[in-house]
């Protein structure tokens, strides 16, 4: 009796959190920069992800404000570059993207969905192909999972500077409901990345043996992950889009310089205006 009970408490704290998340995010949408952006920058980004990539997102919206505050970060949201899914598609594009938003779950988009949005590349040095491959599968096969809105209210009250609750984490193994059918942003992606046990930020204990120092590397629980995290990942490079194609400063055209436009002529045109200077000099 008392097991039915408890399923059911969990049931309807389930369903709670479920319409609280619904309804955050018709608040919830990514920053607009539409001006800070131009064509060749969306170029860019679509020329310069691989699969295995990580896209931070810089959302907008009263939780994004709150978890962009307690990290310390621009970004309040990840997801996983896997490449062009087939059978999945938005007005003809490819969707590209993993990711678990509030109020659907795990999911997948094109990249269109961010062109406008301020965002970073992070992507993991050295996982092979292999790997690369079983990251990308592991997460795809999360598609239809639920969002895990008590993590992130659990993860606020982990990060917020108050000392009693820093009293009362130090005992935390995990946060979140438990449920392994929700999870959240960077979960998701900490969970594929540690199926092929590559590190995103794990636990580091030095162990002193007989002959030279070891340093043991823990994993530490994909609820406790948050964006900012593969950011400040020593294992995963930042990735410019605009440095990645062969930048070049000389080519900036800057508002005030002033350009001369350049005509091309024709090469009889040339040779007449060459020989006519010949024939003066």
């Amino acid at each position: 009796m008392r097991k039915i009970q408890k399923e059911s408490g969990k049931r309807v704290i389930g369903w709670m959190f479920d319409n609280v998340g619904r309804l955050i995010a018709r608040l919830q949408k990514p920053a607009d920069n539409r001006g800070l952006f131009t064509p060749n920058a969306s170029t860019a980004l679509r020329d310069t992800l691989r699969p295995g990539d990580v896209l931070l997102v810089e959302g907008k919206g009263s939780i994004s404000g709150s978890i962009k505050y307690l990290t310390q970060s621009t970004w309040s949201h990840s997801a996983l570059y896997v490449g062009p899914m087939a059978g999945a598609a938005t007005d003809g594009e490819h969707h590209v993207l993993i990711e678990a938003n509030i109020g659907e779950g795990v999911v997948s988009a094109p990249l269109s969905k961010y062109l406008r949005c301020q965002t970073r590349i992070c992507r993991p040095l050295g996982l092979s192909d292999e790997d690369c491959k079983k990251v990308c599968r592991y997460a795809f096969e999360r598609i239809g999972l639920r969002y895990d809105f008590k993590n992130v209210i659990d993860l606020m009250r982990y990060l917020f500077p108050w000392p009693v609750t820093h009293r009362s984490r130090r005992g935390a193994i995990a946060l979140g409901s438990g449920d392994a059918s929700r999870i959240i942003c960077s979960s998701l992606i900490a969970q594929a990345f540690d199926v092929v046990r590559y590190p995103i930020l794990p636990h580091i204990t030095c162990v002193e043996g007989h002959t030279e120092r070891r340093e043991i590397a823990e994993t530490r629980h994909s609820s406790f992950y948050t964006p900012r995290d593969f950011d400040i990942s020593p294992y995963f490079m930042v990735i410019k889009p605009t440095l990645a194609r062969d930048f070049n400063y000389k080519a900036i055209c800057w508002a005030d310089t002033p350009h001369t436009a350049q005509v091309t002529l024709a090469p009889e045109v040339e040779g007449v205006i060459a020989g006519a200077a010949a024939s003066i000099s």
